[in-house]
């Protein structure tokens, strides 16, 4: 499973990140995506850890938290593939 963080300060690091997310459980990946143009970030993250447990005690506790003085929206990511098919459908309706 992969957590989607949203909502992420602009500031905010990979390196930040892991700090948070480790409290819950050994990360094994932090992807922060930027702006192809402006190379800035675009305010969301994924983390993925260890094991499914953690990733669900640590999506419980810091979704809503504050955080670098934003609202964090943490919750399990949608498969891209998934995202996709749903755009495509709906595009032809």
């Amino acid at each position: 499973m992969t957590i989607y963080v949203g909502n992420l300060s602009y500031r905010a690091t990979e390196a930040d990140l892991k700090l948070v997310f480790a409290e819950y459980g050994e990360v094994k990946r932090v992807v922060l995506p930027t702006d192809r143009d402006t190379g800035r970030m675009r305010g969301f993250a994924f983390v993925d850890m260890s094991e499914d447990a953690q990733e669900d005690v640590a999506i419980t506790e810091l979704d809503g938290a504050e955080w670098m003085g934003r609202q964090l929206r943490v919750n399990k990511a949608k498969p891209r593939e998934e995202e996709r098919r749903s755009n495509w459908t709906k595009r032809e309706s």
